[in-house]
């Protein structure tokens, strides 16, 4: 699970918020609850659109394209 999500940061995410200035790193994914940690940085640290990009963009893809990722969380 760990792979895919980090395939789909690199291939997908990671372009599309480095466009903006931004970045996103992965932390710790815990594949029994199905939470997955991340860290945005750049632009996307501290922007007040993060919270919306987090759960629109960020979650909702890698809940498309992993089974199993259930919550997306973002930590300093």
């Amino acid at each position: 699970m760990k792979e895919a999500i980090e395939h789909i940061l690199s291939s997908e995410i990671r372009p599309m918020l480095e466009y903006d200035g931004g970045g996103i790193e992965l932390v710790e994914v815990d594949e029994t609850s199905g939470e997955v940690w991340v860290r945005l940085s750049g632009a996307c640290h501290g922007c007040p659109f993060a919270a919306i990009t987090l759960k629109i963009r960020v979650e909702a893809l890698l809940k498309e394209k992993v089974p199993g990722v259930q919550t997306v969380i973002s930590v300093e």
